[in-house]
């Protein structure tokens, strides 16, 4: 057994028993002396009273902490605890628990634990000890009675708060589907009580969550709003149902922010689950909300102005960031350090871009030197390789990603795709190809490696490399999605195998539910099939969802063949905006010879 550390609570144990023995030195009888006279007007004094701490008792803690803090730390749990119950101290008791939870002794701390809690009823330090080492030792079911205290013990003013906290004290029960029946049991009267209703229905929303019920959770959120329409608790939990696919969890998210004043990082956090759903324009109408209703949120400003960027709207995300860097200046103590210069290299990373698209690479360059955050060097360098590259130095440019520190195998990698797509940027497909390659022969498992090798096969014309690849990848991994889309839409693009392109499609959309790029793929099939009315209606549901300069594309030329000529145009003429280099745009207009 290795030897623990003292204790918090040693030096308070010493002191106890010091302050003990002063006391009993106090009240000792002084020593034998000649009586005074006898006097009327003298009254008698009281008997000392008996000290608690005996020379035994005491030379007992002085022995159990030497042994606690040497080589023998059961003996000295023994002694604390056979101590604690002579004195019935509560810090003797605690003691006793932090012994045997160093000397990694769980049954023994429960012992120190329960002895302390039937000796002190209402102690919730006792209780809460109790509480979190049964959970340690993995007892969930033995933790009901434990944690209906905790709930009766807090505080009232403290009552929701504690009962919020419940999911991470059962972060890592072992039967998540057991944890959770416990919590509900436990918190049966706060689910009935109004002014503790919606923490508990949260709690129990996210304990259901944990053990894989999503329509249980959702149940939970419902309850949980309907008892507090403007608590956040209950629609925080709504938006990580939306991450799990629980379509009905966003009706919750948005009646909260149809409600009065509701908190702006709620709808911070909408934007980004919209997001994670690849759902900009949804996303683009929260953020523009925030920036109008409250414009000191600088992160508003931030994620408003990358998504421009995105788009292609460069004088508005300039606008966008600029100002982000305005607040964020104003602001410098919100966050941590870390943090913002996390968010300020964001900013710079989008800027220079931005700058470098114009042409201005100096600007590009200055932006640039102001980034400071270590986290983001690679992207750093990235750009500045970028740079290199449009004034034809591409070697210069390759060296520089390649020169980035590794500290690990994934830095290795990450060098890699950078480079591998450096050179895809700017037209070198078969350098792209050779280096890829390379990589997938030293790590063959690495479907990500097969999967962008493919991309780059079919920019060179290579499909059946391409073909071969993808389906190597898919071997590997059959729920990847990305690869199940790209075979499928390269098989639709070049029209062939029809009926496999769609059922390849339709199995990457039951994967990614609602990714507009892969209801693109399937609305591409469906035109070459000849099913122009569903490939329009799956395109107009793409283009409203992500406005993108390659569905904008697809979804003119269908419009274009059901001689809806002026739509088309408009909808091409939107798509120009977006991203005018876009090459699937322009070939189409090329090859219908029309100029928007």
């Amino acid at each position: 057994m290795s030897f623990p550390r003292a204790g918090r609570h040693a030096p308070r144990v010493l002191a106890l028993a010091l302050a003990w023995a002063q006391a009993a030195l106090a009240q000792a009888p002084a020593p034998a002396a000649a009586p005074p006279a006898a006097s009327s007007a003298s009254a008698p004094k009281p008997a000392p009273q008996p000290s608690a701490l005996t020379a035994e008792l005491f030379y007992q803690l002085l022995v159990g902490e030497l042994n606690a803090r040497g080589d023998d730390p059961g003996a000295g749990f023994s002694l604390l605890l056979d101590a604690a119950r002579k004195t019935q101290d509560p810090t003797l008791y605690q003691r006793a628990v932090e012994i045997a939870l160093q000397a990694r002794a769980g049954e023994s701390a429960l012992q120190a634990a329960r002895a302390w809690k039937q000796a002190h009823p209402a102690s919730r330090d006792a209780n809460r000890f109790v509480l979190q080492i049964l959970l340690a030792l993995n007892r969930v079911g033995d933790t009901l009675e434990p944690l209906r205290t905790e709930v009766a013990l807090a505080p009232v003013i403290e009552r929701s708060v504690a009962i919020s906290m419940l999911p991470r004290l059962y972060a890592r029960a072992g039967d998540k589907r057991q944890a959770a029946a416990v919590v509900e049991q436990a918190l049966a009267d706060a689910l009935a009580r109004p002014d503790t209703a919606t923490a508990a229905w949260t709690a129990v929303g996210r304990m259901r969550l944990a053990a894989g019920d999503g329509a249980g959770a959702l149940e939970a959120a419902r309850r949980g709003q309907a008892a507090g329409p403007t608590a956040e608790g209950p629609v925080l939990l709504a938006l990580e149902l939306m991450e799990s696919r629980q379509a009905q969890a966003e009706t919750l998210v948005r009646r909260y922010l149809d409600g009065a004043a509701p908190l702006p990082e709620v709808r911070m956090a909408y934007a980004r689950a919209l997001l994670d759903l690849q759902r900009q324009a949804d996303a683009r109408e929260q953020l523009r909300t925030v920036t109008t209703q409250r414009p000191e949120v600088a992160e508003a400003w931030l994620m408003q102005g990358v998504l421009q960027a995105q788009g292609q709207q460069h004088e508005a995300a300039e606008a966008s960031l600029k100002r982000y860097l305005e607040l964020s200046r104003a602001q410098a103590e919100a966050g941590t350090r870390e943090e913002r210069n996390r968010g300020l290299a964001q900013a710079y990373l989008n800027l220079a871009q931005i700058a470098e698209k114009r042409g201005d690479l100096a600007q590009a360059n200055a932006w640039l030197d102001r980034i400071q955050s270590p986290q983001d060097l690679v992207a750093t360098q990235n750009r500045r390789a970028s740079i290199l590259a449009r004034q034809g130095r591409m070697d210069e440019a390759r060296r520089l990603l390649r020169e980035l520190p590794e500290r690990s195998p994934e830095d290795a990698r990450t060098k890699l795709m950078a480079e591998a797509q450096l050179l895809r940027d700017h037209r070198q497909f078969q350098a792209a190809y050779d280096l890829l390659g390379e990589a997938a022969a030293r790590g063959p498992a690495d479907v990500d490696l097969l999967y962008e090798q493919a991309l780059v096969a079919e920019k060179l014309g290579r499909f059946a490399d391409m073909e071969r690849l993808l389906r190597q990848a898919i071997a590997r991994k059959p729920d990847f999605h990305h690869a199940l889309n790209a075979l499928g839409y390269s098989f639709a693009e070049r029209g062939i195998r029809l009926q496999e392109a769609r059922e390849l499609i339709r199995k990457a959309l039951d994967l990614s539910p609602g990714d507009p790029f892969i209801i693109d793929s399937l609305a591409w099939v469906e035109f070459r099939m000849g099913n122009k009315a569903e490939a329009q209606r799956l395109l107009e549901q793409a283009y409203r969802e992500r406005p993108d300069a390659e569905i904008a594309a697809h979804l003119g030329e269908v419009l274009w063949s059901l001689g809806l000529r002026e739509r088309a145009q408009a909808i091409w003429r939107e798509g120009l905006l977006l991203n005018r280099e876009n090459e699937t745009l322009q070939e189409t207009l090329k090859r219908l010879r029309v100029r928007p």
